[in-house]
């Protein structure tokens, strides 16, 4: 067989692999399911769906759950090893379709993000999820799998912490009420010089909350695992990136027609965004350059992303954010 006809062949092969999953009709973006909400005693499974990490973090994530009167249950492949991989993409996968499917399990976090989500989306069992609908909570890399099952299953899930993240009072005044209690709170920062509020454009709106890391997000633009971003509340974050590359990603979501779309907008906190050496836009001219055209309300400095105190955010869930206060309102409950 010739090398051409030969690639073909294998990529018709994997494309016929991955079509009940494609074919999955896009939900309606008024379509939302709302997970069971967290009961002393209930048993959160632990997965590693992106990088590796160092095992005492599950033993440290398992603390901070005890103390909730939470049990846990780790995945079969949790500590395996695929080069910066935690495993195989199938078994990672294979791991998070499990924990949805066992009823013992009301929640899932991940151990950690880092990069590998993205690789395993096609391979998860969206109709599956959509019928055990469980919160699955964490940030950075699990963006991807937040906002695709999301899209494709209907299901709420929870931009919050994960293993290596700092379990912080700040962020358990929030996980308690919103994912135990199921009540409709005002998300606020603090009064620390880390939670100073700039405003871009004042204003309320309402929309569904829609987001995660800018990073991952910009890089799924034109893929089948996106939700509706029509008349949402969009926010955003990210680290370690020079403030032309959140140019460049933010110019990604202008061209592919999402920013038009929305009807606010927030950024939460880009630790260690820099200007560079070379002549460079200050990050907030860059979103007054992005945002202000689109006349809705817009705020910087949100608690949110690669921070120490951070918002417990239920993604898909109706909200009203103030850009004058900060401030991001809970319309409904997020669970069951």
């Amino acid at each position: 067989m010739k090398r051409r006809q030969f690639l073909q062949t294998c990529g018709l092969a994997t494309l016929a692999s991955q079509i009940p999953q494609i074919a999955h009709a896009q939900l309606s973006p008024h379509t939302i399911i709302k997970p069971p909400r967290l009961k002393v005693g209930d048993t959160v499974g632990l997965v590693a769906p992106a990088g590796i990490f160092e095992p005492k973090y599950i033993g440290i994530l398992q603390e901070h759950l005890k103390q909730l009167g939470l049990k846990t249950k780790q995945g079969k492949h949790i500590l395996d090893r695929y080069g910066y991989l935690a495993g195989k993409d199938s078994d990672r996968a294979q791991d998070l379709n499990d924990m949805f499917a066992d009823n013992s399990v009301t929640a899932i976090i991940p151990i950690r993000g880092g990069w590998g989500c993205s690789r395993i989306l096609p391979l998860l069992n969206y109709p599956l999820i959509r019928s055990h609908p469980k919160i699955l909570m964490g940030y950075s890399d699990i963006t991807a799998l937040l906002l695709a099952i999301n899209a494709r299953s209907g299901i709420m899930t929870v931009h919050g912490p994960v293993a290596t993240s700092t379990w912080t009072p700040f962020m358990l005044d929030y996980l308690k009420p919103i994912l135990f209690d199921g009540q409709t709170v005002t998300l606020q920062n603090t009064n620390s010089p880390e939670g100073q509020v700039q405003t871009i454009a004042p204003g309320k709106a309402r929309g569904k909350l829609v987001g995660g890391n800018l990073s991952v997000l910009s890089a799924m633009v034109g893929s089948p695992y996106l939700p509706s971003w029509y008349k949402s509340i969009l926010f955003v974050e990210d680290i370690n990136e020079d403030v032309y590359r959140v140019d460049r990603m933010l110019t990604q979501l202008k061209n592919a027609g999402i920013l038009n779309q929305i009807s606010g907008f927030i950024f939460g906190n880009c630790n260690n965004c820099n200007q560079g050496d070379e002549p460079s836009l200050t990050l907030i001219q860059v979103l007054q350059d992005h945002i202000l055209p689109l006349g809705i309300p817009a705020w910087y400095g949100a608690m949110i992303g690669h921070i120490r105190d951070k918002f417990i955010l239920p993604i898909g869930l109706s909200v009203e954010i103030d850009a004058t206060l900060g401030t991001i309102k809970l319309l409904e409950a997020a669970v069951t």
